[in-house]
């Protein structure tokens, strides 16, 4: 067994490893466990040779169990989020080829029909372990690992292909610039299906020996009650759980929130991603926590990219520079490498940057140019760092002959006295090119016209950013990691009349 992640792991055998609820795990337990699993997932064959396992597990030992079991055996580890509909799961599994599906009892009746009408093998994960771990193949870390599914801006997702060499990568780049030790101990609460979950939370911790508490849902009075017992040293979120957060603490009494805030303290890193960090949130916690929110830029097909600084100074707004081992530039529709302070498209290389997309050739010779891989988000570098404008095709509006930055504006109509929330989009129009459009979750009893808006908006926006349409949601369209989905906004607007 050549595998990194196994190989340190085994170096903190009796160390803790995973937490959940009242139950934990040492790291012995887990290698024998994912060993018993390998087994079982082996059956009479030597090496599953990359074979799609997909499992469908709600965060918690069985899932990291499962998935490095899926690993040892010699397979690719397809994750299925415990959120998505059977459509959704359909869709991966038969996208990936997957002909072995590892199911929790709870989703039994979502998947056993599905496995049985495709001939495929169905394993729940309360069936009886073989009685001891036979021998496992030895995996090149250039293999095939993991497989993503990305929530795609048009058409189906595509699936994201890592190679262990990939993780390998991403991991040590993140340890380096983040400074994890075995003496770490993180919360995590993201979702294990994607990249933020399981690579900055999960294989970081468990690359590094350290202990990671999995929770399997997020609740924020549970989170608060974790924070206050003091002994997590990292948390890592995305805005919308800061939020969440945040609007818990503002409820609570004054001597709970002394705890809260003094739980949060005794940490030594807060890190926010995976969706731009409105300014006003970062200013509220760090006035909760003392935390000044270490932002970074990463995305599926890349890892992390881009991070403040963990000793250096943080700006808001900010996604700091490249990360160790990652090469990032700024090119313009030409591809041509932009001048300093001109807006271009972030395009990397680095070790970390994926395989391909499974079986979409065109999709991922589309996605590089001469070994760079293209991300569609624009960004500028301003006083050395650099701050992420927008996706090319969704939050960078051109609107008449202006190119303007949807989360710029979002940023502005944040701090209206009415508005808890806002997505803003452009929208065709054959006079403006596009026009600025903003759906906005007002506070509770509020009320707002497209015209007060804009007579509000006028001293604190150049006039062709403004909005020139409005509507009122009772809440955003947001996928399973609590990002916008700024196609379902797009929709929105076309499927309303004006």
């Amino acid at each position: 067994m050549n595998l990194p992640l196994i190989t340190h792991a085994k170096k903190h055998n009796k160390k803790i490893a995973i937490v959940t609820g009242e139950d934990v795990f040492s790291y012995s337990d887990l290698l024998h466990i994912s060993g018993l699993i390998a087994t079982g997932l082996l059956k009479d064959t030597e090496d599953l040779q990359e074979q799609r396992v997909a499992f469908l597990i709600p965060p918690g030992f069985e899932y990291v169990a499962t998935q490095w079991g899926i690993w040892r055996a010699g397979g690719i580890a397809v994750p299925l989020c415990v959120s998505h509909p059977r459509p959704e799961l359909e869709y991966v599994i038969t996208n990936s080829g997957a002909s072995i599906i590892v199911v929790h009892p709870q989703f039994e009746d979502i998947l056993l029909s599905l496995a049985t009408e495709k001939n495929l093998r169905f394993i729940l994960t309360s069936a009886t372990l073989p009685d001891h771990v036979t021998t496992l193949p030895n995996i090149d870390i250039q293999r095939r690992a993991l497989i993503l599914y990305t929530s795609g801006t048009t058409g189906k997702p595509k699936g994201v292909v890592i190679t262990h060499d990939n993780i390998q990568a991403q991991v040590t780049s993140l340890i380096t610039a983040w400074e994890w030790t075995s003496d770490d101990r993180i919360l995590n609460i993201l979702p294990l299906h994607h990249i933020h979950g399981i690579i900055n939370v999960l294989t970081c911790a468990l690359w590094a020996g350290a202990e990671c508490h999995i929770l399997s849902k997020f609740d924020a009075e549970t989170v608060w009650n974790r924070i206050c017992e003091g002994n997590l040293t990292l948390f890592m979120a995305v805005p919308t759980i800061y939020v969440k957060l945040i609007a818990a603490w503002e409820n609570d009494t004054q001597e709970r929130q002394k705890t809260m805030t003094a739980g949060c303290e005794k940490m030594r890193l807060m890190v926010s991603g995976s969706a731009a960090l409105p300014v006003q949130v970062l200013a509220k916690w760090q006035n909760i926590s003392g935390h000044f929110l270490l932002e970074r830029y990463g995305m599926t097909e890349i890892g992390m990219a881009l991070s403040n600084s963990l000793h250096g100074q943080r700006y808001a707004g900010y996604v700091g520079q490249p990360l160790p081992q990652v090469e990032v530039r700024l090119v313009d529709e030409n591809g041509e490498l932009v001048p300093l302070g001109i807006p271009g498209e972030i395009q990397v290389k680095s070790p970390g940057v994926f395989l391909e997309y499974w079986q979409n050739p065109q999709a991922t010779e589309k996605a590089f140019r001469d070994g760079w891989f293209c991300t569609g988000d624009t960004a500028i570098v301003e006083n050395d760092n650099y701050r992420i404008l927008g996706r090319m095709s969704v939050d960078i509006i051109k609107t008449g002959g202006y190119k303007v930055s949807a989360l710029e504006i979002e940023e502005v109509l944040r701090t209206h006295p009415d508005i808890q929330e806002c997505a803003v989009v452009g929208v065709t129009d054959l006079e403006w090119g596009e026009r600025v459009c903003a759906a906005l979750v007002l506070l509770p009893e509020r009320q707002l016209t497209l015209e007060s808006l804009r007579s509000w908006a006028k001293g604190q926006l150049a006039v062709y950013k403004i909005p020139t349409r409005i509507l009122i949601v009772d809440e955003l369209p947001r996928n399973a990691m609590g990002k916008v989905t700024k196609p379902q906004v797009f929709e929105l607007f076309c499927s309303s009349s004006g």
